[in-house]
């Protein structure tokens, strides 16, 4: 079924993710936004080769230094003894990240039981269904502060194996009390809060990771590997995509919730194969100081500052800030199609199944044919169509498929499907734009602000979305005015496309990543 939105990224409690793109038989909960964000889900990266930041200070220099040869995390050389998938060595470290990333796909096992109980245990209407998911995305509006966390704060005397350990353990905790004790809307918000924190807090360490390796690379290089990140995140989504209904039907959601916990365990077992050297006492004492620790929080803040207000990065994070704050009718759809229809579990499980493979083919269409066509190009053709899909959805709700000879269910599948890749491939270029505008030393701080403010406009446009459901009076038994709600949530997809300059004009044959621009 045709999406509401023209973006897409890692949902926040797949997470984000996401950021995975707007599709009316899910939830939006993650930025996942990822949300990112996930992803799903909601957010991409250019090379800036001129966008360095002097930090007019001796000590802070050298601070850095330490910090970026304590971090020994290696890019892949030629002639490794490793196997290549897409040009990116399979080393135990990149089998780390990309287990996080599968993690976070194969967390929307929960999704479809996480909706279901909102809607049929707690019985609540889709306006509230939609701010409950805009609140358990709050965590990925904060991912600034994840970041600076791990650059800066040494747990254990590691910056990123601790945390991933930790962020594992975190949310098995909050999916282990949606299987037990949670009982109401509001422990409901706050335990999804603590799984969506949990995703959020390991993406921006891996995000970290991911873009220590794309700087300095070649725009196409720099993509592999952001493909072979998302691709395990769909791959993940694909595993538990079947099974996240014919569970529900048969077991029950707190039955799915139970499963799903021991999920982020494996992020706290994969953590150990990150390679990095554990910085000695000396280090640490240094980077836990009084006086170190404040200096280098200063110096953090003046760079991030100094990093985002330069227009060439200010820009670009405005018009994805716009583009995903366009309202979604998703929450709406989920109740008319379960309550109106009577899609199923089973069946939005095998719905979810084709939407994680459709994603899957959306970060091939952009690794093998997309990713040498200019940002502007992408976003313009993908948002059109996409809005234009969108539209289809009047169809489902009238009935008028039916007219066609197409049957509620074979219309859902088709629809899906298509809105899917083509949201999956104009979401690519978001992730590789905004790991190229990381300056070295800032990498998971300013990378999390970019996700940030992309998430923040996915729940934007969930928030408006939700409010455009109430004011329509769509409710659980009501969807006369459905039709009206999807045609202005499609035709508001297209209200960013005049501020297309705010992108770099991007050159396809850019060499070593860089972009000319404007």
């Amino acid at each position: 079924m045709a999406s509401s939105g023209g973006s897409a990224g890692r949902e926040p409690y797949d997470e984000e993710a996401a950021a995975a793109p707007r599709r009316p038989l899910e939830l939006d909960g993650r930025g996942d936004a990822s949300s990112d964000h996930h992803r799903s889900g909601f957010i991409p990266r250019y090379q800036v080769g001129s966008s360095k930041v002097d930090t007019g200070d001796r000590y802070f220099d050298e601070w850095q230094k330490k910090l970026s040869n304590t971090d020994d995390v290696r890019k892949s050389k030629s002639g490794s003894r490793y196997f290549t998938v897409s040009g990116v060595d399979l080393s135990p470290d990149n089998l780390a990240v990309a287990t996080v990333y599968f993690v976070q796909g194969v967390l929307g096992l929960a999704r479809l039981a996480v909706n279901f109980y909102l809607k049929d245990d707690l019985h609540l209407d889709p306006a509230e269904t939609a701010v409950i998911s805009g609140f358990s995305s709050l965590p990925w509006l904060i991912k600034p502060l994840y970041g600076f966390i791990s650059d800066s704060i040494p747990l254990f005397g590691y910056r990123r194996r601790s945390y991933l350990i930790l962020s594992g353990f975190l949310g098995a905790l909050s999916w282990s009390l949606m299987a037990t004790v949670v009982d109401s809307k509001y422990g409901a918000a706050f335990s999804i809060l603590l799984g969506s924190l949990s995703v959020a807090f390991s993406d921006v360490v891996v995000d970290s990771m991911v873009v220590e390796r794309a700087r300095g690379e070649s725009q196409s290089t720099s993509g592999s590997l952001q493909s072979l990140c998302w691709g395990s995140s769909a791959f993940g989504g694909i595993v538990s995509a079947y099974f996240s209904g014919s569970l529900v039907d048969t077991y029950g959601v707190r039955f799915v919730f139970g499963v799903t916990a021991f999920l982020p365990l494996l992020t706290s077992a994969v953590a150990v194969l990150v390679n990095e050297h554990r910085l000695s006492s000396g280090e640490r004492a240094m980077s836990h100081s009084g006086s170190g620790f404040v200096e280098t929080s200063k110096q953090h803040v003046r760079q991030l500052w100094s990093s985002v207000k330069q227009p060439n990065i200010f820009l670009p994070t405005m018009f994805i800030f716009l583009w995903q704050a366009t309202p979604k009718s998703d929450s709406a759809m989920f109740f008319f199609i379960t309550n109106k229809l009577g899609f199923t579990p089973e069946f939005l499980g095998r719905v979810k199944l084709v939407t994680s493979i459709a994603s899957l083919l959306g970060v091939g269409l952009y690794n093998y044919f997309l990713k040498a066509v200019p940002l502007r190009k992408i976003f313009l053709v993908t948002t059109i169509i996409g809005s234009a899909l969108g539209m289809t959805q009047v169809l489902l709700v009238t009935g008028l498929n039916r007219q066609f000879g197409i049957s509620d269910e074979w219309f859902s599948i088709g629809d899906s499907l298509i809105i899917t890749v083509l949201s999956q491939a104009s979401f690519m270029p978001v992730l590789v734009l905004a790991a190229k505008l990381c300056p070295p030393g800032m990498e998971a701080t300013l990378f999390a602000t970019l996700m940030s403010i992309s998430n923040a406009g996915s729940v934007s446009g969930g928030l408006v979305g939700a409010g455009l459901t109430q004011l329509f009076g769509v409710t659980k038994d009501s969807f006369k005015n459905l039709p009206l709600l999807i045609v202005i949530c499609n035709l508001s997809a297209l209200l960013p496309l005049p501020l297309l300059g705010l992108l770099p004009e991007e050159s396809g044959n850019a060499d070593q990543g860089e972009t000319k621009h404007n």
